[in-house]
């Protein structure tokens, strides 16, 4: 596999410095994941501003907990399953969510299984999703703005999942009890 450097503030590419001192303000560290994308700023800083845009989305801990542990578990992506199971923990949602997707088991709860089968749907059909699918995800009690929240969701994963697959980023410390 090519050899992706993981930055940090001193050998990163100047526009990603300022990235990274954020990272390191918000994480209390530069994640692994960021020091591989400082790299290219533009792809760290898109990262950045569609995880706050996501975070910030109608959905609560426990739906983004969902929307990011499918995409997650769908990609195989060796980073961010732990990663976001320890994310899930610090946000206090419900661990049984995580645990569930990992074993590509249902949901306890309707609402969120709906969520998840959407995200899913999404997925599998490249965002084609039928009149019927979109249906089901309403009448589980989302809305329009959801449905393009998920997509919001699947951009920012896309962009984590697709780098840790090629670049092989290596698990943080405080992630490694998750894998």
């Amino acid at each position: 596999m090519t050899d992706f450097k993981l930055h940090d503030k001193a050998s990163a590419p100047e526009d990603s410095k300022p990235l990274l001192e954020g990272s390191e303000k918000s994480f209390g560290m530069i994640p692994n994941l960021h020091a591989v994308m400082a790299e290219a700023p533009g792809l760290l800083k898109a990262y950045q501003d569609i995880h706050e845009l996501f975070v910030n989305s109608s959905f609560d801990k426990n739906e983004l907990t969902v929307v990011w542990q499918t995409i997650n578990v769908y990609h195989d992506c060796h980073y961010c399953v732990p990663a976001h199971t320890a994310i899930a923990k610090q946000m206090g949602a419900d661990d049984a969510i995580t645990e569930n997707i990992r074993a590509d088991k249902s949901l306890d709860d309707s609402k969120l299984q709906a969520l998840r089968e959407f995200t899913l749907t999404m997925l599998d059909k490249r965002g084609q999703a039928s009149e019927s699918d979109l249906n089901a995800f309403f009448d589980a009690g989302f809305s329009n703005r959801q449905a393009l929240e998920v997509v919001l969701g699947i951009a920012q994963k896309t962009m984590s999942n697709y780098t840790n697959a090629i670049t092989g980023t290596p698990v943080d410390e405080p992630f490694q009890k998750f894998i």
